[in-house]
């Protein structure tokens, strides 16, 4: 099956995406723990991580640098320079009891480990669901939303190659990271998925 392009899902009526007020950047340590202690609760959360980008020939990227979090009311944007955030982190990353959804996901997993030297447990790729489905390339945020609620999700391009690394994200960086998270989250739910020991059930 094709995908639809960018040209195309752009006619389509906007997605509404998770608002500013209902994204928290925890930085202290009770924060942390309030955060960490939601999205236990919530058992399935969208996942997703971004990373400063790399310009310089030979450089190497040591991201990511922020990782979020998303529930179905709200975002969870975990900025890795904080010193409370390690510890809480790694018991999301490692727990078999939260089910972290998102697209494309391998690099991700290369990521963390090489900077964590953890594996993610429980985590599920959407892009198997829509291989079964009969779409060949890769599917993300944008066209999964095209594909599963005939809607639009606008990316920035300028955001998404923006200073993750920066100490203070802008507006338009904790809704680009929010909703990177959110929008595999939707798609999971509208298509009625359920995990059960990290696998899906058909």
């Amino acid at each position: 099956m094709r995908i639809p392009n960018k040209a195309e899902t752009k006619l389509l009526e906007p997605f509404k995406t998770i608002p500013l007020n209902q994204i928290f950047v925890p930085i202290s340590k009770a924060e942390f723990i309030q955060a960490t202690d939601e999205i236990k609760l919530a058992k399935v959360v969208g996942f997703d991580t971004e990373t400063k980008p790399v310009f310089t020939k030979g450089e190497k990227s040591d991201g990511p640098h922020v990782v979020q979090f998303s529930l179905k009311n709200k975002a969870f944007i975990f900025q890795l320079h904080h010193s409370n955030c390690k510890k809480y982190l790694l018991q999301i990353f490692q727990s078999e009891d939260i089910v972290k959804v998102g697209f494309g996901l391998s690099s991700d997993h290369k990521h963390i480990y090489n900077k964590f030297g953890v594996k993610l447990k429980s985590v599920f790729d959407l892009n198997q669901v829509f291989q079964k489905k009969g779409y060949r390339s890769q599917v993300g945020a944008r066209a999964s939303i095209a594909i599963v609620f005939n809607q639009y999700f606008h990316k920035s391009r300028k955001t998404s190659t923006s200073n993750w690394a920066l100490p203070k994200l802008s507006n338009n960086q904790l809704l680009y990271a929010a909703n990177d998270a959110y929008v595999p989250l939707c798609v999971f739910n509208e298509l009625g998925l359920v995990i059960e020991n990290g696998q899906l059930v058909d």
